[in-house]
């Protein structure tokens, strides 16, 4: 093993570790702990509904996981994620319940606006810290609740159906996206989900702009002394996360789960999206693969929940596990050292055999 693929080990020991952890805790609280155990790791199996779940589940988690990525590459840690999802699902659903446009036309223009949204909204913090110095963390984590008031007080006072409670008129027929399996609700947002990781990597690894991305991400100063833009691209990289994540809520929102805008709280795709980036290592060709472990982890434990006496929540344990030992500097650091120190002997001796 080199020292390149040791992350990749690294995290892959990590989940096994988690996985057995949580099992083992079902061992010892549940009456049924075998039973529970096939349930959470085979219960997406069990049925197409329960298949389908998981692809559901996990596009979601796909956008804000690339929007993530890329902000966090540029070492600015928003949260604002969040907020942008759940900003652009408003901005969706506003503009194909207020304009009457062709079918086609209303969806395209409908997640445009959501993802503009999404990505304004996620630009207010590096505002902040670039005129203030204020925390983009804080204040990020503040504007995802004004988010949450704003959309509320438009679906209230705008979009409300009297009949409905919290929740608005039904959304035109024509507004909804392309079913891809027949009596589920996958639906074509999952190629959306994927075409938007792959461009994502694209960006981040291919292009001069990805690139000083991720320097001023490594290591500010020394971009600052490359001639890199700073501001540029702490301003770009917040806006380019939040486009993802605004074009997540919009087609969310119009996927065929929702017929209406119920959203009255936040849906937390924002504190997923750290965890898929986590898993992901910030790259966003591997958040697709990242949010269908998630997703598909997920699935099992609501299969379990409902046959067994253990609850769902035994995945934020396995979830907290995984990001404890993956975040942890020293988890297998005495590995890495030999790698590392074995790699530099061996090119050592390379140089002294050509000389």
């Amino acid at each position: 093993m080199n020292s390149k693929n040791f992350e990749l080990f690294r995290m892959l020991f990590s989940i096994v570790i988690a996985v057995l952890i949580s099992l083992l805790v079902i061992f010892f609280l549940s009456d049924q702990p075998l039973l529970a155990i096939y349930y959470l790791l085979t219960g997406p199996f069990t049925s197409v509904r329960n298949f389908c779940n998981v692809i559901e589940s996990m596009i979601p988690l796909i956008f804000t996981g690339t929007g993530v990525c890329i902000m966090f590459s540029a070492n600015q840690i928003n949260l604002a994620t969040d907020g942008g999802f759940h900003l652009g699902g408003l901005v969706a659903a506003t503009i194909v319940l207020q304009l009457s446009l062709p079918s086609g036309v209303n969806i395209v223009v409908a997640l445009i606006a959501a993802s503009v949204a999404g990505g304004l909204f996620c630009m207010i913090p590096a505002l902040l810290k670039i005129k203030t110095e204020a925390s983009e963390m804080v204040s990020s984590l503040m504007l995802n609740y004004l988010s949450l008031w704003f959309c509320t007080f438009i679906l209230m006072y705008f979009l409300q159906d009297p009949s409905k409670g919290s929740a608005s008129y039904k959304f035109p027929d024509n507004a909804e996206l392309l079913t891809l399996i027949s009596g589920t609700n996958v639906h074509i947002g999952l190629f959306i989900a994927l075409i938007v990781a792959v461009l994502g990597y694209v960006f981040l690894y291919k292009t001069k702009l990805g690139y000083e991305l991720r320097l001023t991400g490594e290591n500010k100063d020394f971009a600052r002394y490359s001639g890199i833009n700073i501001v540029k691209v702490i301003l770009l990289s917040q806006l380019i996360g939040g486009l993802i994540a605004g074009l997540g809520g919009g087609v969310e929102i119009l996927s065929p789960i929702y017929t209406r805008f119920t959203w009255t709280s936040l849906l937390g795709y924002g504190w997923d999206a750290i965890i898929i980036c986590t898993l992901a290592r910030k790259n966003p060709l591997h958040t697709p693969l990242a949010a269908l472990f998630i997703a598909y982890l997920r699935t099992g434990a609501s299969v379990m929940a409902r046959y067994t006496d253990v609850t769902l929540e035994i995945v934020q344990i396995t979830q907290g596990i995984i990001i404890l030992l993956v975040v942890a500097e020293q988890f297998l650091s005495g590995t890495r050292h030999k790698i590392i120190a074995r790699e530099a002997k061996a090119a050592l001796k390379e140089e002294e055999g050509v000389a």
